[in-house]
């Protein structure tokens, strides 16, 4: 089983979690590939998908709102989940955050199975504005890395279980599927 992990990053946090929940999918004997969400041009090939973006004040990244637009349709009858990052406190530990309205449209559109949001990272060795305000929040105490990477991988391993549960004819849901290779990073 293919499984396109999609991902729009900023400041890399976001991709580095995608690269996680690759991982995982892969050991559970998925062949899963991790690109930008900006550089997929075709879905056709892929059984499932995860697609994940960084939050800001703005909202969910772009990348991921228009790849949702652009492959509704496509995806309507393959199974999806979503996961943001981007809260620079521990509240997506502390509880389970609610989706922003932009995630909302996209797991109304994709029919997703789920969503999640993780804890993001904010580096002062950040470029442009972001490594602006985030050498700010630094210099107040604030910043730092939030991400949770068992949390993640959990996660996954949780979505990794439900395909493999879907698999018609698997058995233990594994067979035919280890020997995949390592998950497939397609960055540009």
């Amino acid at each position: 089983m293919r499984v396109l992990v999609a991902y729009a990053s900023v400041g890399g946090s976001t991709a580095e979690i995608a690269q996680w929940i690759g991982a995982e999918l892969h050991d559970a004997g998925l062949d899963a590939e991790v690109r930008p969400a900006a550089d997929v041009t075709d879905v056709t090939g892929y059984d499932a998908v995860v697609l994940g973006a960084s939050v800001y004040a703005a909202g969910w990244h772009n990348d991921a709102r228009r790849f949702a637009r652009r492959f509704a349709d496509a995806l309507a009858d393959r199974p999806v989940w979503l996961f943001s990052s981007g809260p620079l406190d521990d509240s997506a530990e502390r509880t389970e955050l609610p989706p922003i309205p932009q995630v909302e449209a996209a797991t109304r559109a994709l029919r997703a199975r789920g969503q999640v949001t993780f804890g993001g990272r904010l580096s002062d060795e950040a470029h442009g504005w972001l490594g602006i305000v985030a050498r700010r929040i630094a210099s107040e105490g604030h910043g730092g890395d939030f991400r949770n990477p068992q949390r993640v991988r959990g996660w996954a391993r949780d979505v990794a279980a439900e395909l493999l549960a879907d698999t018609p004819g698997t058995g233990d849901g594994l067979t035919g599927l280890r020997g995949a290779g390592a998950p497939r990073e397609v960055d540009r």
